[in-house]
């Protein structure tokens, strides 16, 4: 970063922002994630009755309580009103506009305490009941109680509906990331989101006309600001003089259309301005969110499910594993210096880690394309520890011009922005060993470290199946013991103890000792999988394919999905399902969740999985839905890197929204997103 470009980060730096963004954000993806637990709010009749009691009754309640204040205390918005209003503010230009239409000024959420809290609710719901007698507080999210529903004449003429079918991916994009919420992710973004703003305003400064598109982690910080009305015109108007509008109609991410053309372009002047990267770690688009298992919590009868046991974890003892950790990469070339004279042809560099871990076993391939336009980068995962070897390669004779390390440890102890870049020398080959040592400057970023899934493996012996770690250390061997009357799971930990673990009942299922798991096969259930059930307060189904966090949405159907079962978790928090483990019949491997509770429970259930899948599949009668594939932690490692290279000329790395900006447009912003292909 020269001097001149230090000087602009400053400057930037400078904006004045009256709204705590890290702790707002958390807030807000708190909202998101509750949102997202009631996705009827999404489309259908629940969202038309949601559009209707926000323009009838939350609006004019709101314009009382800002005109006059009717409560001592705070007003607490429905659920269903704040995500209508939530997606009406993420265009501030026209909920400006409507609201000095309709009320003759801005409504605040100043004194206004989002859905999720628990606090103050009482005050509010006597004050609508006054207001509004024939209207419940709550929203009831039935769709068959609202099928009835007439919508009358509106009296905001924006499009609400889509508005919402807008925004609602983006909780896929943000909320679910566990990233988001740390507070040096947040604090990295908000920088960054002022640098965004002061790029901005030096393009209408310039009168230069552009297509400004956001990193995620920016466009979380923006799309934060926004439902602070009054501060984020305040704010804007202050650092831009005027409003900043923000436009997430666009969402093509076709390559040389405007999102991509648009991100390309913003990446550049970024990086020209401020000398520093502006691709980062967990801030790029993650591609679509994964299909819905059409089902859900409501759903699922409770006949074979006590609600009314508390879970017990007495296995969990049984078997030790190591805690993990893991962390996303993402690692760019910014420039070469001081290489050998007559050396011709295209470069690459290679990275892997001197003692490989279960994400980061192989080499990863990256192309330096010093002299064409195109950007690259390369994302992987890994654990936060050990070294990561860097080899600067030729490609025409294939050779190791030289070599350097970077201790992972250091960086992610050391760098406290989550972000670095520096020249390194190389250790030269022997052949150019007399020449002056080559420098590679290299931009990385990460995410902070999350647990990560507990990877296990099957190996078949003659009387045992084997149950061992990534490292191949054993954890529990079972083996099924056949009485003429029933079955037992017999377990031989490494300590040397026998264990019945889990018995058949009568009714053909599988009850578990000293836990209250029970599995069995559901009939009803069979059209989407196969359930297993658990004597307590748990839902988890088992279905065939790869299914949500597990499922890699590629575009592609790939054959080998066939060879997988996911198992999904149903609950209060997740009634949409999580899945928890996911089983590879082909490989005999297991990724289990972080969850360590869930191990013993789901080797078991995987072993039973493994000794009758035959009757599994036929069970299934090949009507499950499609997912994807395992083997090496997250995903697995494309062949020939394939995927793992990511291009400016992909089709936009950026959002989903972005900025027209400069000459004579005035302030109009396009959100979404980073976007990654």
């Amino acid at each position: 970063m020269e001097r001149g470009q230090e000087l602009e980060w400053e400057e930037a730096q400078k904006l004045a922002i009256s709204v705590d963004l890290v702790a707002s954000t958390k807030e807000h993806l708190r909202f998101l994630t509750e949102v997202d637990r009631n996705q009827t709010l999404y489309d259908g009749p629940v969202l038309d009755r949601a559009i209707y009691r926000y323009k009838h009754y939350w609006l004019p309640l709101l314009g009382k309580h800002t005109e006059s204040t009717i409560l001592e205390g705070p007003l607490v918005v429905p659920l269903d009103c704040e995500w209508i209003w939530h997606c009406h503010r993420l265009n501030p230009v026209r909920y400006k506009a409507d609201c000095e239409e309709l009320y003759g000024r801005i409504l605040d959420n100043k004194n206004v305490m989002s859905a999720i809290s628990t606090t103050c609710r009482r005050q509010t719901e006597e004050i609508w009941k006054r207001m509004y007698p024939y209207e419940p507080y709550e929203l009831n999210m039935s769709s068959q109680f609202l099928k009835n529903f007439v919508n009358y004449s509106r009296s905001i003429e924006y499009d609400l509906v889509s508005a919402v079918k807008r925004q609602s991916p983006f909780f896929y994009q943000q909320a679910s990331e566990s990233h988001m919420n740390d507070d040096v992710f947040l604090g990295g973004a908000v920088a960054r989101y002022k640098g965004f703003l002061h790029l901005i305003k030096r393009n209408w400064e310039n009168s230069k006309r552009c297509f400004c598109v956001p990193t995620y982690d920016i466009d979380l910080i923006w799309h934060t600001h926004q439902l602070y009305p009054v501060s984020y015109c305040k704010d804007v108007m202050g650092a831009l003089e005027k409003i900043l509008e923000h436009d997430d109609t666009d969402s093509d991410r076709t390559k040389s259309k405007k999102l991509d053309t648009g991100f390309s372009r913003t990446t550049k002047q970024w990086e020209d301005m401020f000398g520093c990267r502006y691709w980062r770690a967990g801030a790029m688009y993650g591609g679509q969110a994964p299909s819905p298992l059409g089902l859900n919590l409501s759903q699922l009868d409770n006949q074979w499910w006590d609600e009314k046991m508390v879970p017990s974890n007495e296995n969990q003892d049984m078997v030790s594993l190591h805690r993990k950790t893991v962390m996303e990469i993402m690692i760019e070339i910014d420039g070469v210096k001081d290489l050998p004279q007559g050396l011709k042809g295209s470069l690459f560099v290679t990275i892997n880690k001197k003692q490989p871990d279960i994400f980061l076993n192989n080499k990863r391939n990256i192309s330096i394309l010093c002299n064409t336009k195109e950007k690259q980068a390369i994302v992987f995962q890994c654990e936060p520890k050990g070294d990561l070897v860097i080899e600067l390669m030729s490609y025409s004779p294939i050779k190791t011009l030289g070599t350097t390390s970077i201790s992972l440890k250091g960086i992610v102890d050391s760098v406290s922005r989550l972000y670095a870049e520096e020249w390194f020398d190389l250790v030269p080959n022997l052949t150019l060993a007399d020449s002056k040592p080559i420098s590679v400057r290299i931009a990385f970023s990460f995410t902070p470290p999350i647990l990560a899934h507990y990877m296990v493996q099957m190996v078949r012996h003659f009387k045992y199946h084997c149950f061992t770690d990534e490292a191949s250390n054993d954890i529990i061997s079972l083996h099924m013991r056949d009485y003429q009357t029933r079955k037992e799971v017999i377990g031989l930990t490494s300590c040397g103890g026998t264990h019945v673990l889990a018995a058949e009942s009568a009714e053909k299922g599988w009850f578990l000792n000293n836990s209250h798991w029970w599995f069995h096969v559901h009939n009803k259930l069979n059209e989407n999988g196969i359930a297993f059930g658990f004597k307590g307060n748990r839902k988890v189904i088992l279905f065939r394919g790869r299914k949500l966090g597990f499922e890699i949405n590629d575009g592609k159907k790939l054959k080998i999905d066939e060879h997988f079962m996911t198992a999904v978790e149903f609950s209060m928090e997740y009634p949409y399902g999580k899945a928890i483990a996911l089983f590879n019949l082909k490989s005999a491997i297991i990724e289990i969740s972080e969850e360590e509770s869930l191990v013993v429970p789901m080797i078991i259930l995987a072993f039973l999985v493994f000794e009758s899948s035959s009757n599994c599949w036929k069970s299934c009668n090949n009507k499950g839905k499609g997912g994807e594939v395992i083997t090496n932690g997250i995903k697995d490692s494309p062949p020939d890197g394939e995927d793992e290279v990511k291009s400016s000329n992909c089709g936009g790395c950026g959002g989903g929204c972005g900025v027209s900006c400069g000459g004579s447009c005035g302030g109009h912003c396009t959100s979404g997103g980073s976007y990654w292909n």
